[in-house]
C-alpha cells in the first residue's frame, strides 16, 4: 500500500476510485489488464489520501445534484478501508451535501456504513451493488480468495433489504468449465430474488480476457486446475470475449425468470435506474431553469 496526493477524482460519469489496485485476488479481475496502465504492482494498493478533500470541492461547485459512484474498477471496501475510512468519509460528504451514492463491492465491510446509506437514501438515493457469481463456496475460495464468500454477500444483501436500501447484483463473469453450469446460475439467481434486488447486471454466461488479465488467470488455472488453461487456449485462443457453450440457453432462462419476478435484467435498464435521481431533484432542476 502506498499513498498519493491525487489531482482529480471524479470521472465525467460521476465515478470515483479512492483506491487503485486490489488485494482481493480474484483470478478473473479485468482491472489487471494492461490497458489500465498500472505503474505499480496491482496488489500494492494506491491510496488517494486526499480523496475526501477533492470530493468536497467538487460537491460544493456542482449546481445539479447527481449520483456519485465508487467501485467500478477497484473495491472501495478493501481491507485497508477498515483503518483508513476514506470511503466512509466520502459517504459522509455525499450525505452532508445531499448527493446520491452507488457503490460496488464484494466485502461485508459495507455493512459498517449502513447508517450513512440509510441517511443518504432518505435525503437523495443510495444503491448498494454486490458481485455474486460463484455459488460453490470451496470454488469461491480458490477463485476469489481475498473476499467473503457468496453466501455471506447474500446475507449482506438481506441486511440492506431489511433497511429498505435498493440493491443491484453484478452476476458476472461466469468461467467456462468452472462456473457456467445451470445449477450455479440458478442458485445465484435465487439468492438475488430472495434478497429482493432491484436489478441484475449480466453481460452473458462467459467472461473477458485480455493482456495482463489473461496471464494472471491462466496462472491461477494452472495452480488449481492443471490442464484447463491449455483447454482455454485451444478453444478460445486470444479472443477477448469468452462465451460459454451454455450461453444462449442460460441467458434465455435468466431473462425469463427476471421478467417473471419484476427484476431489471439488462445492463442499460440497471444503469438507467442507478443514475437517476429521485423525481424531487428533477423538479428542482426544472424550477432552477
Amino acid at each position: 500500500m502506498h499513498f498519493v496526493e491525487a489531482k482529480s477524482l471524479l470521472t465525467k460519469w460521476g465515478g470515483m476510485n479512492i483506491y487503485r489496485g486490489c488485494a482481493h485476488g480474484c483470478v478473473y479481475c479485468d482491472s489487471r489488464s494492461d490497458c489500465y496502465q498500472f505503474t505499480h504492482p496491482f496488489e500494492d494498493i494506491e491510496v488517494k489520501e486526499n480523496a475526501p478533500e477533492l470530493l468536497e470541492k467538487i460537491l460544493k461547485s456542482k449546481r445539479k445534484k447527481c449520483m456519485i459512484g465508487s467501485g467500478s474498477m477497484c473495491d472501495p471496501y478493501q481491507s485497508c478501508e477498515k483503518e483508513l475510512q476514506l470511503t466512509r468519509k466520502c459517504l459522509k460528504l455525499l450525505d452532508q451535501y445531499e448527493f446520491g451514492a452507488a457503490v460496488i463491492t464484494k466485502s461485508d465491510l459495507v455493512l459498517r456504513d449502513m447508517d450513512l446509506f440509510c441517511s443518504i437514501h432518505e435525503k437523495a438515493k443510495a444503491v448498494v451493488q454486490m458481485t455474486l457469481t460463484i455459488a460453490d463456496e470451496e470454488l469461491s475460495k480458490k477463485l476469489e480468495p481475498g473476499v467473503c464468500n457468496t453466501k455471506r454477500r447474500y446475507e449482506v444483501l438481506k441486511e440492506f433489504q431489511k433497511n429498505r436500501i435498493p440493491t443491484v447484483v453484478w452476476m458476472s463473469p461466469f468461467l467456462p468449465y468452472l462456473t457456467d453450469s445451470r445449477e450455479n446460475v440458478e442458485t445465484i439467481m435465487e439468492y438475488c430474488f430472495d434478497a429482493g434486488v432491484k436489478g441484475i447486471i449480466n453481460y452473458g454466461i462467459g467472461m473477458t480476457l485480455r493482456a495482463g488479465d489473461r496471464e494472471y488467470y491462466y496462472q491461477a488455472l494452472d495452480k488449481h486446475f492443471p490442464g484447463l488453461s491449455r483447454k482455454y487456449q485451444e478453444k478460445f485462443g486470444y479472443s477477448y470475449e469468452i462465451n460459454s457453450e451454455h450461453n444462449a440457453e442460460l441467458m434465455r432462462m435468466f431473462h425469463e425468470q427476471c421478467e417473471k419476478r419484476g427484476v431489471l435484467h439488462t445492463p442499460e435498464d440497471c444503469f438507467r435506474y442507478m443514475q437517476k435521481m429521485p423525481e424531487r431533484y428533477e423538479q428542482m432542476t426544472l424550477d432552477l431553469d
